[in-house]
């Protein structure tokens, strides 16, 4: 047997084995702690199929384990829906990445385009690469005929023989014993619907996880230049100082504007504006996190698409994306100002915490990108923007946004401003800790509305099962048994009758 077949062979018994500790694992929702153990899973067997076959990886995909497996426990780790996604986003972006061959096989020097074909390469192997394995890559007539496969035709002999004399012998058995009986038929009750849904889940992940090790172990190098781009896909000097320039400009004018109310207060802003500070913060923070998402694409595809013929092109693209940039950071400390007034007044929501991170990511990557792209080192700049954004979601987890929406509002309860017991109860299992804990500090409508709207919707008691475990749920169940009878005394008396 060639070693190109018994790596065939290896990677469907992985695949095969993922497949099925995948059916029995991840059917249990909400994912918790099995999402992880599959995820180790995983990396156990793909490290069993490469020391088999003698493979190796270099060393940064090696340590990109380490990401993976992070992000899987982080979905036992936190309960915040919004949580879960950016782990899942970060294990998916994880995998890609291991997948990649990028220029001379370094994620450090892979550009963005790179980066982009990387997560559709992914896709690619997961779909197809396990019908190119089966179906072109292993050598099926190298399988040896000698052994068992000798041996079948005497045991398909056998097992004719015995069925009926087992059919014969096991009806007057289960007629002579009552137990024996329902033993027989528990043993042939099968659900058959559920039984296919079995294998077909089973087979799902089996198909995506053969392609993924394939394209881990034979996949072709991503190359992503610019050496045959077409003629359209390219912008003179002159094109990009007009594009840039003229939005420069308009930057500049709004970031005018800004000053003026960075130094007028509020009085400022209500003569020039006809706006509270109120209406003034809520009307433009969420627009401007727009502008800024939406600056850095168009800097990274117009720097792509500029034909820099003289050393001058460069010279004036750096020039100017350097100053919108430069106009882009007061626009940000503008949006930065308007959410904390905004917060001050009326608290946080998971809307604006999350947008705030992403806004403070971006001014990150900015940065970033001026000592990267606009330094002649484009390579560098996306492993830059997807290594911080790791650690923003790392951050993310470690602070516990649920858990800081709770405290802040409560606080603002306490301070006498209107709190929100709908919303505040809505918030995941990471919260409720937090909220039990601040019920004595609450007023007497505040903690009847609060301990109410908990005892609503959250369960008392009741385990999901291990494979669901969750840190923050597990938590929140003990608070909830802890502060039972407090959560009773204060809530609403009709709506206690009605639990």
């Amino acid at each position: 047997m060639t070693d190109k077949t018994r790596l065939g062979f290896s990677i469907i018994a992985a695949a095969l084995a993922a497949g099925a500790s995948g059916d029995g694992l991840l059917r249990a929702t909400p994912w918790g702690l099995n999402l992880f153990v599959w995820v180790a899973a995983l990396a156990a067997l793909a490290a069993g199929v490469l020391i088999l076959n003698r493979v190796d990886l270099d060393g940064g995909r090696r340590r990109l384990v380490i990401p993976l497996l992070f992000f899987a426990a982080a979905i036992a780790w936190r309960d915040s829906p919004a949580l879960k996604a950016l782990s899942l986003i970060g294990i998916v972006i994880t995998l890609a990445m291991i997948l990649m061959r990028s220029q001379a096989g370094k994620l450090l020097a892979a550009g963005v385009t790179d980066y982009a074909l990387g997560v559709l390469i992914s896709h690619y192997h997961a779909l197809t690469g396990a019908g190119h394995l089966i179906g072109g890559e292993i050598e099926w007539k190298e399988i040896p005929h000698d052994g068992l496969a000798k041996h079948l035709p005497s045991v398909a002999k056998g097992l004719a023989i015995a069925f009926p004399l087992l059919l014969i012998f096991g009806g007057l058995l289960a007629s002579a014993d009552a137990v024996f009986s329902n033993l027989i038929i528990r043993l042939f009750d099968w659900d058959v619907e559920s039984l296919v849904v079995h294998c077909l889940l089973t087979a799902f992940i089996a198909w995506g996880v053969a392609g993924f090790l394939r394209g881990v172990v034979t996949g072709k190098e991503i190359k992503a230049g610019a050496a045959n781009r077409p003629g359209f896909l390219w912008l003179g000097v002159t094109e990009t100082a007009i594009v840039l320039g003229l939005l420069d400009v308009l930057f500049l004018k709004f970031v005018v504007v800004q000053f003026q109310y960075f130094f007028g207060g509020a009085a400022r802003i209500q003569a020039v504006a006809g706006l509270t500070y109120a209406e003034y913060a809520r009307r433009g923070f969420f627009e401007l996190v727009g502008v800024a998402a939406l600056v850095l694409p168009l800097l990274l595809v117009t720097h792509w698409l500029l034909r820099k013929e003289k050393a001058r092109d460069e010279i004036v693209f750096r020039v100017l994306a350097g100053a919108q940039i430069a106009l882009l950071f007061v626009m940000m400390v503008s949006a930065f100002q308007r959410m904390r007034l905004y917060q001050r007044e009326y608290g946080l929501t998971e809307l604006r915490v999350y947008t705030t991170v992403f806004m403070g990511w971006l001014a990150v990557v900015f940065v970033w990108f001026a000592m990267t792209v606009l330094r002649g080192r484009r390579e560098r700049f996306a492993f830059g923007a997807v290594a911080t954004g790791f650690l923003a979601i790392g951050a993310l987890l470690a602070v516990n946004p649920d858990r800081l929406i709770a405290r802040v509002n409560v606080e603002h309860a306490i301070a006498g401003r209107d709190f929100d017991a709908a919303y505040a109860s809505s918030l995941s299992a990471d919260a409720v800790p937090e909220l039990i804990e601040a019920l004595p500090k609450l007023n007497r409508s505040q903690r009847c509305a609060l301990a109410s709207q908990i005892l609503q919707g959250w369960p008392i008691a009741g385990s999901p099962g291990w494979r669901s475990w969750n840190w923050s749920r597990a938590e929140a169940a003990r608070a909830l048994a802890a502060g039972e009878q407090e959560l009773r005394e204060s809530a609403c008396q009709g709506l206690e009758q009605s639990n």
